[in-house]
């Protein structure tokens, strides 16, 4: 059944397609796994395409069910580990972790991040600080770990969940578009930096990808106002979005580096 928005015609999402095993025999660790947005749907087609899956988040809870619902796909319960990016023990923790169980890490999903909805006039500081700790520090800290262990093996993929909000100004979120502008930045510094030992460090920039804890914390307007200026006339369902990680992790994009690939469709 088609609709219209703004004008234009729309029909229902697509529905997830065959695997092609792009990550077969590699291990993937996703950070902010838990839950139904982009981290578990990333986590799952990662799963789906044949890659050993260490998740984290710092829901305890929510991670024991994302781990039970990617043991149902790949036959084995995948290594979870709770860790708050905002903390640097913890962060540590999760790589030796990590590593310890498996030897290595082929690829590191960093999509841990904040949002809020308050206008710069009334942000506090401390409003500021916690976004930013936790969308750009933590994806910082959780490069950095990952370079450290990739570039003395000469190999591996890093992929940073930023945002079209980084390009593009929004009433009420001056905290999360620096955080997300500072996660492309940082994404491709790292890439210069690791390219001599052939490590990859790329990011995706989402626009709106539709999940039931969006739906908790914004407005049906506000959301509706969203998908209504992307060309298709909807929003992502989490797996589009995660189809373009899985794609940055795989050797189907071997010559793409310090790249911020946008998962949009938004129009003028």
């Amino acid at each position: 059944m088609t609709g219209s928005a703004g004008g234009r015609q729309t029909g229902p999402a697509p529905g997830p397609h065959p695997s092609h095993g792009l990550l077969a025999g590699r291990t993937v660790l996703v950070t902010a796994a838990a839950g139904t947005g982009i981290g578990f749907a990333t986590a799952r087609r990662c799963a789906e395409e044949g890659a050993r899956v260490v998740i984290s988040d710092r829901h305890e809870r929510r991670l024991g069910e994302a781990a039970e619902r990617l043991a149902g796909i790949s036959g084995e319960r995948p290594l979870s580990v709770v860790c708050d990016v905002t903390s640097q023990p913890q962060v540590d923790h999760l790589f030796a972790a990590a590593v310890a169980e498996h030897g290595h890490l082929d690829v590191v999903v960093n999509n841990a991040g904040l949002g809020g909805d308050t206008p710069l006039v009334e942000m506090t500081d401390e409003q500021w600080s916690v976004v930013l700790d936790v969308t750009l520090t933590g994806t910082f800290r959780c490069t950095r770990a990952a370079l450290r262990h990739m570039i003395p093996r000469r190999a591996g993929v890093v992929v940073n969940n930023a945002s079209v909000i980084g390009w593009r100004a929004q009433a009420g979120q001056a905290h999360y578009a620096a955080a997300k502008a500072g996660v492309m930045a940082l994404t491709r510094c790292a890439a210069i930096e690791a390219a001599p030992a052939g490590v990859r460090v790329n990011a995706v920039s989402p626009s709106i990808a539709m999940h039931p804890y969006l739906a908790k914390v914004s407005s049906e307007e506000f959301l509706a106002e969203l998908s209504a200026r992307e060309a298709f006339g909807r929003a992502a369902e989490p797996w589009e979005v995660a189809d373009v990680i899985v794609f940055l992790a795989s050797d189907y994009s071997s010559y793409l580096t310090g790249e911020v690939v946008s998962v949009s469709s938004q129009h003028p």
